[in-house]
């Protein structure tokens, strides 16, 4: 999420109460939502696009209200469908059906419109900016059955399931490597396999070149990530690498092609084609 510049403290379980625009919780899209405070900032999904990505966010904010404040605030040309607070509160923001503005710049499987493709759920958590800490569990409670209830309304694939880093790499770190994507898993969202355990050696990194090095882009790129096939391990294939270890190896986010990476990428696209070809 963008920084919101307006300060605000509290719950927003009591503090949206008496906030104008406040609808019924019966307009809501997810059964599971509290109530329902529209954003003005989303429009039409272009091209007649359908959601078919499910993009998740933490909000880098020290509290949900912040949080809550600024995406329903015209000026930050920013909004999302869902927040979800640190105590399982459930806001819903935009419907659906609409194009909420949570992705900004971003790519995946050669797509550049995210928005227009994907529903976003914000997740309070103060991020890496404030330690990164880690996701409570009554909140990984919600988050997991409302991702659960979006995927199956909108018939989302698992390998459609995202972190805003993975579709914006160079920009994002969020929901970062503290989020529990194997907890999804369980609840059947998301793709994900046991990640690789760590080994010693350094693998490949900033500087190497070659045949090898244009092997992983390619790997990277055939999986959905935006990655330059250059033959070069530039800036932009590190930013993508560490993309991939936070959702997928995140014991240890440091951008190195190492052997645990490029096992549990290489395990990742066959579980991706084993499930295709069934």
């Amino acid at each position: 999420m963008s920084r919101p510049r307006a300060p605000a403290t509290g719950d927003p379980a009591q503090a949206a109460e008496p906030w104008p625009g406040r609808r019924p919780r019966t307009e809501c899209d997810s059964a599971l939502a509290h109530w329902y405070l529209p954003a003005p900032n989303h429009g039409p999904r272009r091209g007649g696009a359908r959601a078919d990505l499910l993009l998740l966010h933490y909000t880098g904010t020290t509290s949900a209200l912040i949080a809550l404040d600024w995406l329903t605030r015209r000026e930050s040309r920013v909004s999302c469908h869902y927040l979800v607070d640190e105590c399982g509160h459930i806001v819903q923001m935009v419907a659906e059906s609409a194009r909420a503005w949570h992705a900004g710049v971003s790519h995946w499987a050669a797509e550049s419109d995210i928005n227009s493709r994907s529903i976003g759920i914000e997740i309070h958590n103060p991020g890496h900016q404030h330690g990164c800490p880690a996701f409570p569990d009554v909140q990984m409670q919600a988050v997991t059955q409302l991702c659960r209830d979006v995927v199956a309304r909108n018939a989302i694939p698992p390998e459609r399931v995202l972190a805003h880093s993975d579709v914006a790499p160079a920009r994002k770190l969020d929901p970062g490597e503290r989020f529990d994507w194997h907890r999804l898993h369980l609840a059947r969202v998301g793709h994900w396999v046991a990640p690789a355990a760590l080994g010693a050696e350094a693998g490949l990194g900033p500087g190497d070149d070659g045949p090898a090095v244009h092997e992983l882009q390619r790997q990277l790129q055939a999986y959905g990530y935006a990655v330059p096939q250059t033959g070069q391990f530039d800036t932009a294939t590190e930013q993508v690498v560490r993309a991939f270890q936070r959702h997928w190896r995140p014991a240890r986010v440091d951008g190195r092609f190492d052997t645990s990476t490029a096992d549990t990428l290489r395990r990742l696209q066959l579980a991706l084609d084993a499930h295709g070809s069934g």
